[in-house]
């Protein structure tokens, strides 16, 4: 039922907008999951809307919720493409010449059946998790990586894959973008801004790097009471979805963070569940984070970071990285974590440490660099696709519009 009203609103919707300009886009985005997770592609707005500028970007959305969703905040245009029909219809009616992808959604292979135009996975995200390293990134013609540190990484794995040419190092242009004018939701004092932005508990064992119910509690209560602090408090969108105490821990938390606004209005600590992620990163003193994409966003900021340590020890966590030779947050007593707080906000040596790490994941962090190589790598992957549709000029089309048997059922709520 949910579903079908959320159907039966975005078909009302979308019958307000005018039609897409015919054959205007050049690059798709393509996104075959829900709204929950749509934190994988707001993190490219900002990049993709002041790419747009040059090559029209069109988003496709196979899913009611998402869709709904992306028409109330996206910068970007949006083609609601639930069924295969529909997404053949687009394919159809624009020249997209580049397709980006920022999961692994086995839906993407839907997108990717259609040739004469590049599939580039671009992730939502860096990190040294086990996700980073799959199999899956042969699927795709190219892959816009971050950095050194990332084909390292995928070299351990991929056997007979043309690096050079097929992983391109554009950086974090997402960094490029961390505060653009944002106002900020406090006033800034002496306080030290201590952003927590924990990941959720996840789905088994070795992938449990939350850290809300063995860390969070303790830390953000300690931290509440200093008075020295100003807490910025973002978790996982998916937060307890698994794990009723991790729910209640969160919720916890965020009746702490009010508690103490209540008490002391001019601390203005901030419960941030909004859909951008980026002033965060950059307005915050030090961040404290677990094992997920949040290390890296945070290490593109350039500034001090504090890592918590899995509780679970069936977790597993990559000592060849980063990982190596970060900051630990060990889960103690709230007076430890407090101490070990202050002693890395104000450690000019780990700041120094943190700097090597920087270069290694993300290359020249000046502003304005990493969107110019993002530009550079699509301008490379315009031009090839001019010099194969040169080479193949003339030839014989092809019908890539078959009739395929599909699952047209969405997720309830999605």
């Amino acid at each position: 039922m949910q579903s079908r009203r959320g159907q039966r609103e975005l078909l009302a919707r979308l019958a307000e907008l005018p039609p897409l300009e015919p054959h205007r886009y050049r690059i798709g985005v393509y996104f075959a999951d829900g709204r929950v997770n749509l934190y994988q592609l707001r993190q490219w707005y900002k990049p993709l809307a002041e790419l747009a500028q040059t090559y029209p970007v069109l988003i496709l959305s196979r899913t009611s919720g998402a869709a709904l969703a992306l028409l109330d905040e996206s910068p970007l245009p949006v083609a609601y493409v639930r069924r295969v029909v529909d997404l053949e219809q687009v394919i159809h009616d624009q020249d997209l010449h580049v397709v980006f992808y920022v999961n692994q959604n086995a839906k993407n292979f839907q997108m990717m059946r259609y040739g004469r135009r590049w599939h580039v996975f671009i992730n939502h995200g860096e990190s040294d998790k086990m996700y980073m390293t799959t199999n899956q990134f042969k699927a795709y013609d190219y892959a816009l990586i971050a950095g050194d540190a990332a084909r390292a990484r995928l070299e351990k794995v991929l056997w007979d894959y043309d690096f050079d040419k097929r992983a391109i190092p554009i950086g974090r242009p997402q960094a490029d973008h961390y505060l653009d004018g944002t106002s900020l939701p406090y006033t800034p004092d002496e306080r030290d801004v201590v952003l927590y932005a924990p990941t959720w508990e996840g789905d088994r064992g070795a992938a449990a790097y939350g850290s809300i119910t063995s860390h969070g509690v303790q830390l953000v209560r300690g931290l509440l009471a200093t008075g020295r602090h100003r807490m910025i408090y973002r978790p996982h969108p998916r937060s307890g979805i698994g794990d009723h105490a991790y729910g209640a821990a969160n919720r916890e938390i965020i009746a702490a963070i009010a508690a103490a606004n209540a008490a002391d209005p001019t601390a203005q600590h901030v419960y941030d569940d909004g859909p951008s992620l980026g002033w965060q990163l950059a307005a915050a003193d030090v961040a404290i984070v677990d094992i997920s994409a949040m290390v890296y966003d945070r290490l593109a900021a350039g500034k001090q970071l504090l890592i918590t340590r899995p509780a679970n020890p069936e977790a597993q966590i990559d000592t060849g990285g980063y990982l190596q030779a970060c900051e630990w947050l060990e889960a103690t007593d709230a007076a430890s974590m407090v101490a070990r707080v202050d002693e890395v906000a104000h450690d000019a040596a780990a700041l120094e440490r943190l700097g090597i790490w920087v270069e290694r994941y993300f290359g020249d962090t000046t502003p304005g660099v990493t969107t110019k190589r993002f530009h550079d790598a699509v301008d490379h992957l315009m031009a090839e696709w001019e010099r194969f549709a040169t080479l193949h000029a003339g030839e014989e089309e092809v019908d890539e519009f078959e009739e395929e048997d599909e699952d047209e059922a969405e997720t309830l709520g999605a």
